[in-house]
Parts: C-alpha cells; sequence; structure tokens
C-alpha cells in the first residue's frame, strides 16, 4: 500500500506559477509510475503528466510547454511545475501512483493508477 499527500495548491493570477509537491510513502519501492491529474466538477478526472521509475514523461497537449514534471533522487516526492497558468487550468489536482507496468511510456490513463491522494486545489483567476 502507498499513501500519497499533496500540497502546493492556492490561488494565483493568469501568468502566474506554482509548484504541487506529492510525497509518498509505504510501499515505494513497488512504484513503477506517478503522475498528477485534475479534475473540475462535472467533467472526468483527466491526465496532465506522468513519469516512469527511468524518467520517462507524458504530457498532456494542453500543458506541454508549460508545465514539468519531476521527482527527487529518492523518488519519494513528486513535483509539478506550473508555469504561465491560465484560468482553464483551474481544477482540483490529484496526486497518483501505480504498482502495475503498462508500457514504457507512462500512460495518462487514470484507470491504470490505482493509488490516489487527497487532492490540492488551484485556482487561477483572469
Amino acid at each position: 500500500q502507498v499513501q500519497l499527500v499533496e500540497s502546493g495548491g492556492g490561488s494565483v493570477q493568469a501568468g502566474g506559477s506554482l509548484r504541487l509537491s506529492c510525497v509518498a510513502s509505504g510501499n515505494t519501492g513497488s512504484l513503477y509510475y506517478r503522475g498528477w491529474f485534475r479534475q473540475v466538477p462535472g467533467k472526468e478526472r483527466e491526465g496532465v503528466a506522468t513519469i516512469s521509475t527511468n524518467g520517462r514523461t507524458t504530457y498532456a497537449d494542453s500543458v506541454k510547454g508549460r508545465f514539468t514534471i519531476s521527482q527527487d533522487n529518492t523518488k519519494t516526492t513528486l513535483y509539478l511545475q506550473m508555469n504561465n497558468l491560465k484560468p482553464d487550468d483551474t481544477a482540483m489536482y490529484y496526486c497518483a501512483a501505480s504498482q502495475t507496468w503498462w508500457t514504457s511510456s507512462p500512460p495518462l490513463n487514470k484507470n491504470l493508477f490505482g493509488n490516489w491522494g487527497q487532492g490540492t486545489q488551484v485556482t487561477v483567476s483572469s
């Protein structure tokens, strides 16, 4: 079992930046992928960025060039650096992890991730 705790959300104006963090505890050695997903009320949870244990990354088209996913050397803490934020980025952001190997490129499919944090709210005003 893996526990995930997010932090770093908040309110910013369009064009601003935020950095989200997610600390993992428990059986972290069993993780193949970690990632960030977001959800707004009434919509499906969508993948934002994911990273595999070998460092490969996948980004949603809507955040390419603006967001960067990374993890520390111990692979305990996951980060999401968000620059040039837009009002459409407003959502609850969730950290996720997978203990199942799927493919060499980390997936953005939420159904392939079995461990989730509680979420942190990001609000971007125009």
